[in-house]
Protein backbone atom coordinates (compact mmCIF):
# COMPACT_ATOMS: atom_id res chain seq x y z
CA UNK A 1 0.00 0.00 0.00
CA UNK A 2 1.24 3.52 -0.48
CA UNK A 3 0.21 6.48 1.42
CA UNK A 4 0.40 9.91 0.62
CA UNK A 5 -0.95 13.64 1.87
CA UNK A 6 -0.04 12.39 5.51
CA UNK A 7 -1.18 15.15 8.22
CA UNK A 8 -1.40 15.73 11.83
CA UNK A 9 -4.68 17.62 12.39
CA UNK A 10 -6.14 20.05 15.85
CA UNK A 11 -9.25 21.32 15.82
CA UNK A 12 -10.67 23.25 18.04
CA UNK A 13 -7.66 24.09 20.01
CA UNK A 14 -9.05 26.82 22.54
CA UNK A 15 -6.09 28.90 24.51
CA UNK A 16 -6.57 31.80 26.47
CA UNK A 17 -4.69 34.61 25.18
CA UNK A 18 -4.12 38.41 25.21
CA UNK A 19 -3.23 39.84 21.67
CA UNK A 20 -5.18 43.05 19.83
CA UNK A 21 -4.56 46.11 18.76
CA UNK A 22 -7.20 47.46 21.77
CA UNK A 23 -5.33 48.59 24.74
CA UNK A 24 -8.08 46.54 27.30
CA UNK A 25 -6.98 43.28 24.50
CA UNK A 26 -3.91 42.97 26.54
CA UNK A 27 -5.30 43.71 29.93
CA UNK A 28 -8.43 41.07 29.74
CA UNK A 29 -7.72 38.89 26.93
CA UNK A 30 -10.04 36.36 24.99
CA UNK A 31 -10.67 32.86 23.93
CA UNK A 32 -8.37 32.02 21.04
CA UNK A 33 -9.18 29.02 18.19
CA UNK A 34 -6.50 27.13 16.57
CA UNK A 35 -7.17 24.62 14.03
CA UNK A 36 -3.70 22.83 12.43
CA UNK A 37 -2.82 20.89 9.66
CA UNK A 38 0.38 19.78 9.41
CA UNK A 39 1.63 17.74 6.12
CA UNK A 40 4.73 15.31 7.54
CA UNK A 41 5.65 11.74 6.53
CA UNK A 42 4.64 9.35 9.50
CA UNK A 43 5.10 6.25 7.11
CA UNK A 44 7.52 5.28 10.03
CA UNK A 45 5.14 5.44 13.21
CA UNK A 46 2.28 3.41 10.82
CA UNK A 47 4.79 0.42 10.31
CA UNK A 48 6.32 0.37 13.48
CA UNK A 49 3.68 1.89 15.81
CA UNK A 50 6.52 3.81 17.46
CA UNK A 51 5.91 7.54 18.29
CA UNK A 52 9.83 8.43 16.97
CA UNK A 53 8.17 8.20 13.17
CA UNK A 54 6.10 11.33 13.38
CA UNK A 55 5.22 14.00 15.60
CA UNK A 56 4.50 14.21 19.40
CA UNK A 57 0.79 16.42 19.65
CA UNK A 58 1.84 17.59 23.54
CA UNK A 59 5.28 18.83 22.11
CA UNK A 60 3.11 20.62 19.29
CA UNK A 61 0.83 21.96 21.75
CA UNK A 62 3.39 23.01 24.13
CA UNK A 63 5.07 25.51 21.31
CA UNK A 64 1.49 26.56 20.12
CA UNK A 65 0.94 27.88 24.00
CA UNK A 66 4.48 29.56 23.99
CA UNK A 67 3.94 31.60 21.12
CA UNK A 68 0.17 31.99 21.96
CA UNK A 69 1.80 33.34 25.31
CA UNK A 70 3.51 36.38 24.02
CA UNK A 71 1.22 38.95 23.38
CA UNK A 72 0.88 40.56 19.96
CA UNK A 73 -1.06 43.51 18.32
CA UNK A 74 -1.87 41.22 15.18
CA UNK A 75 -3.37 37.53 14.81
CA UNK A 76 -0.98 37.67 11.54
CA UNK A 77 2.60 38.14 13.89
CA UNK A 78 1.24 35.38 16.06
CA UNK A 79 0.16 32.89 13.60
CA UNK A 80 3.35 33.69 11.47
CA UNK A 81 5.46 32.55 14.77
CA UNK A 82 3.66 29.47 15.05
CA UNK A 83 4.54 28.32 12.23
CA UNK A 84 7.98 29.72 12.13
CA UNK A 85 8.73 27.76 15.83
CA UNK A 86 6.96 24.46 14.53
CA UNK A 87 9.00 24.30 11.39
CA UNK A 88 12.12 25.39 13.34
CA UNK A 89 11.69 22.27 15.85
CA UNK A 90 10.47 19.48 13.67
CA UNK A 91 12.57 19.49 10.18
CA UNK A 92 10.08 16.46 8.94
CA UNK A 93 7.24 19.07 8.72
CA UNK A 94 6.52 19.83 5.29
CA UNK A 95 3.80 22.43 5.35
CA UNK A 96 1.39 23.82 7.76
CA UNK A 97 -2.13 25.44 7.51
CA UNK A 98 -2.63 27.17 10.29
CA UNK A 99 -6.32 29.26 11.08
CA UNK A 100 -6.22 31.59 14.18
CA UNK A 101 -9.71 32.98 15.36
CA UNK A 102 -10.50 35.14 18.24
CA UNK A 103 -13.65 34.70 20.01
CA UNK A 104 -16.10 38.47 20.40
CA UNK A 105 -14.00 39.96 19.16
CA UNK A 106 -14.46 43.58 20.33
CA UNK A 107 -15.22 45.54 17.18
CA UNK A 108 -18.70 46.98 17.82
CA UNK A 109 -20.71 43.74 15.39
CA UNK A 110 -22.39 41.13 16.42
CA UNK A 111 -19.38 38.05 15.38
CA UNK A 112 -18.88 34.89 16.75
CA UNK A 113 -14.81 34.69 15.58
CA UNK A 114 -13.20 36.01 13.43
CA UNK A 115 -9.37 35.69 12.24
CA UNK A 116 -6.51 34.74 9.84
CA UNK A 117 -5.59 31.65 8.41
CA UNK A 118 -2.59 31.27 6.51
CA UNK A 119 -0.09 28.51 4.88
CA UNK A 120 3.50 27.49 5.22
CA UNK A 121 5.87 25.65 3.64
CA UNK A 122 9.55 24.85 3.90
CA UNK A 123 10.78 26.78 0.72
Amino acid sequence: MKTSDMRIFFKGLRIYAYHGVMPQEHTVGANFIIDLSIKTDFTKACLDDDLDGTINYADVLQYVKAEMSISSLLLEKVAYRICQRLLKEFPSIEEIDIRLSKENPPMGADCTVCGISMHCNRS
